[in-house]
């Protein structure tokens, strides 16, 4: 990349930063503490909205847009425009799921088929659309650190039993499945899935950015097309945000009373940042006596399954040409473009195996 575009790109970095500290202001205003949220609770939210808190809501959402157009998406093209080979590495399994975002209507109980403004579904190379079954997920252990009794049960049904002597292991990951395969979710899942079911605005867009990197649908399975899918959604997002905001209506209730039922089963379902998050719970006495959680890392980031099938992150790793061997950053590039949460779990290499080098990741 030319000194000057990477002097700019880099130089960025800081406004970025001061952009989500921005964006965290403008969502506790009506969701209380960001990150890790503790104000939406069964039932709605605690914060109320007020004329004051929408106003000042709108006016940083109009300085991140401003970002977004100005500055995040034309790096991102930039960088795309000097690294153009990255649409040709980690594609990775070229599954993708999505939930689904943003529910646009009341009313419907089955969140499969809610309407969702990113719509939920799967989607694969073809890029055929292909409806959601939440029926067809399954979360094997053969190489994760839980008894091997648990493994192939959907996640209503899920088990966590550790087995820390496990031969064979190397991951805290389960590895979910979709139908039997593995399936990437994130920005990616999300802009392809409503890409491919004709939605107007993805379609628009994502065709608008290709043609101006002279490029096909094709090329988003790739490290850049993580990014650029991540770029697109931001947009998007922030560009609806405008309207969305103004339907919120001061002085209205922001929650019901919530009655925990003595007995019953519950699914939730979205698109978090990173991607596809599902929770399940089953209760009983009006007690939880089952929670499971599959979260995007743990689709992305998961070990090799039942059948030795490699996880995502794994895939794209795989027959990645390395200039460098004592610095792999082709490698880095790759799992980095899928946004992984390393809080999610650790890969472990055993300290019995022989060292091929040392790398400080920075």
């Amino acid at each position: 990349m030319p000194a000057d575009v990477t002097q700019v790109v880099v130089g960025h970095y800081v406004q970025a930063l001061e952009m989500r500290r921005k964006g965290h202001e403008a969502v506790s205003m009506l969701s209380g503490k960001i990150p890790h949220s503790t104000g939406v609770i069964p039932g709605g939210a605690t914060e109320l909205p007020t004329v004051d808190k929408i106003a000042a809501f709108l006016w940083i959402l109009n300085e991140l847009r401003d970002f977004i157009n100005t500055v995040y998406l034309p790096d991102v093209v930039a960088v795309a425009q000097a690294y153009s080979d990255y649409f040709e590495i980690g594609a990775g399994c070229k599954n993708y799921l999505s939930y689904g975002l943003y529910d646009m209507e009341d009313g419907q109980a089955d969140i499969v088929k809610r309407q969702r403004f990113f719509n939920q579904g799967t989607t694969s190379a073809d890029l055929a659309f292909v409806e959601l079954d939440t029926g067809k997920i399954a979360e094997q252990v053969k190489y994760s650190w839980y008894e091997d009794s648990t493994t192939g049960k959907h996640p209503s049904q899920g088990e966590t039993k550790v087995d820390f002597n496990k031969e064979g292991a190397y991951s805290w990951l389960k590895a979910p499945r979709y139908d039997g395969k593995a399936y990437e979710v994130g920005p990616l899942a999300t802009i392809l899935v409503s890409y491919t079911k004709g939605h107007l605005q993805v379609k628009e867009m994502v065709d608008a950015y290709l043609n101006r990197l002279n490029a096909k649908p094709e090329v988003l399975f790739s490290v850049l097309g993580r990014h650029l899918a991540r770029a697109l959604k931001a947009k998007i997002t922030a560009d609806n945000l405008a309207g969305w905001i103004l339907e919120v209506k001061p002085g209205e209730p922001v929650n019901i009373e919530y009655e925990i039922p003595e007995e019953g089963f519950g699914m939730g379902l979205t698109d978090a940042a990173r991607g596809a998050l599902g929770h399940w719970i089953e209760i009983k006495n009006k007690k939880i006596a089952n929670y499971q959680c599959v979260v995007p890392t743990t689709w992305n980031g998961s070990p090799m399954d039942d059948a030795g099938i490699p996880g995502p992150i794994e895939q794209a790793l795989i027959g990645t040409k390395v200039k460098d061997p004592d610095n792999p950053f082709e490698l880095v590039r790759i799992v980095r473009s899928f946004d992984p949460c390393i809080a999610c779990a650790v890969h472990i290499v055993s300290p019995k195996g022989r060292d091929l080098a040392k790398f400080r990741v920075t």
